[in-house]
């Protein structure tokens, strides 16, 4: 059976959560995970993103590298749709993952970490006004 890296609901449309499962990063989970990311911006409506990294793994230096393409990639959608991101990152070492990614590729809407769940959806939810 496929390991998911993310999971990603939609139900409460515009707001998008993306829930890093734990498992470890793999070519194909990842691969699905980018394509799955991407699919959030068919609708072409404005859209807000909480990225839940409680449980995430570190991923190796080729998918930050991949994840920082994505961004690359999809600059345009992103700023034409996307709202902001929010992550939630209780671990440090991630936390330096995600500003790793970063300085790869600038992040080309406004975004937010936190470790706490509330302040995260909080700071969403005002990007969505």
């Amino acid at each position: 059976m496929k390991q998911e890296y993310a999971t990603i609901e939609i139900d409460e449309f515009p707001y998008v959560k993306v829930t890093f499962t734990g498992n470890a990063a793999n070519d194909e989970n990842f691969s699905d995970y980018l394509k799955n990311l991407k699919e959030i911006y068919t609708k072409r409506k404005r859209v807000a993103i909480l990225f839940d990294a409680s449980k995430a793994v570190f991923p190796g230096i080729s998918f930050q590298k991949k994840q920082a393409k994505w961004l690359k990639d999809n600059e345009d959608l992103m700023k034409n749709y996307c709202a902001g991101t929010a992550y939630i990152i209780p671990n440090l070492i991630i936390r330096n993952v995600l500003k790793t990614i970063f300085k790869f590729q600038k992040q080309p809407v406004p975004y937010f970490v936190s470790s706490e769940t509330s302040e995260a959806e909080d700071w969403l939810n005002q990007q969505l006004r």
